[in-house]
């Protein structure tokens, strides 16, 4: 019998979220507020059927970050299931929902310059990372569901207090794109006066520049829920700017050197995905009987950097208690089960190799 979901919200990311589960098997429910996009959903083979699924066991909010709140609620009061979304801000939403066991707030870190259910793609979200961002209120079951089913859409889960996850994406995601888009203007006010110039835009400035193209509106939900940790952001870009101008405008040849020399090194160890089984170890640990313990472990990994290969929840027949089973960095694993330790966990370690 297949698994049952439903998607609220038919754009870019609610549709290739639909199509995603369709192939691995679901029986995918839509649902939009812009009258006849479900129906579209289901003739485009996006979606099974139009409307909400009340036996759906999983239900992902898709809309735009200004009505994700009410979608929400609205998904926990018509179904049973667990409940996410795919917001890029979660601090306002998280609180706007309240404590809710069955609702963990998400936002895959993918995207497209293709927009709405045309753009929609099955595989959108393989090698991506998938931010879950749970609080204590979220059960164990929710977190364990939500994010065995992100990572069979091949994804890598990371798990980050909803505030937390606010601050880092803005560094990460909301000042590259104004950045961008300011850099797009700049280009197109010069253009007036030397006709060529975009012309001469060569591969570095179209790669800088490609992530202007994304659709308008939805950044203005995004600056107004985010907009602390987006000033906070903008004010480092223009302090580092405005250093680089200071050595350039002085001729400092070192200076200048050994801040790209920086940048270069920084850009070089941005982290990848694993590989190599001789890389990796699987730490097994307990989950203890309080409430929010997978996830404490999930966010304490992100915390100490130990990047999670892989991972499997069994559940006892008591419900709550059970065992996760994680792969991670072998150079890690001291680390990370010394932080464990330290926080009433009794992790085992055994090398893959």
């Amino acid at each position: 019998m297949s698994r049952r979901a439903n998607v609220i919200g038919l754009g870019l990311i609610g549709g290739s979220v639909a199509k995603a589960l369709r192939a691995r098997g679901w029986h995918v429910s839509g649902d939009d507020a812009v009258p006849g996009r479900a129906e579209q959903a289901v003739a485009l083979a996006v979606a099974d059927a139009a409307g909400l699924d009340p036996a759906a066991e999983l239900s992902v909010v898709a809309t735009p970050v200004g009505a994700a709140a009410d979608a929400v609620r609205r998904a926990l009061a018509t179904t049973s299931g667990v409940v996410t979304d795919v917001g890029s801000t979660k601090a306002a939403l998280v609180e706007a929902v309240g404590a809710q066991a069955r609702y963990v707030g998400g936002h895959p870190m993918a995207g497209s310059e293709l927009d709405g259910l045309d753009g929609a793609d099955a595989e959108l979200f393989s090698g991506a990372v998938w931010v879950l961002t749970p609080t204590e209120a979220t059960a164990d079951t929710t977190f364990s569901t939500v994010a065995a089913i992100v990572s069979d859409l091949g994804a890598e889960v990371v798990a980050l207090p909803p505030d937390r996850h606010d601050a880092l994406v803005a560094v990460v995601s909301h000042v590259p794109h104004l950045t961008a888009a300011t850099l797009m203007l700049l280009a197109e006010e010069r253009a007036v006066e030397h006709a060529s110039l975009l012309r001469l835009a060569a591969g570095g400035f179209r790669d800088m520049t490609r992530i202007a193209s994304g659709h308008p509106r939805i950044w203005l939900d995004i600056c107004a829920d985010n907009r602390a940790a987006i000033l906070d952001g903008l004010d480092g870009l223009i302090a580092g700017l405005a250093a680089v101008r200071r050595i350039v405008a002085e001729g400092d040849r070192s200076g200048l050197e050994a801040r790209l020399l920086r940048a270069r090194h920084a850009r070089a160890n941005l982290p990848s995905r694993l590989a190599r089984t001789e890389d990796l170890a699987e730490v097994r640990i307990p989950i203890p009987d309080r409430p929010g313990a997978a996830a404490e472990v999930f966010t304490l990994a992100s915390e100490l950097g130990v990047n999670i290969a892989d991972f499997e929840v069994t559940h006892s027949a008591e419900g709550e208690r059970g065992v996760l089973y994680l792969v991670v960095e072998a150079p890690a694993t001291d680390l990370f089960r010394g932080g464990l330790i330290a926080r009433g966990f009794r992790p085992g370690v055994r090398r893959l190799d």
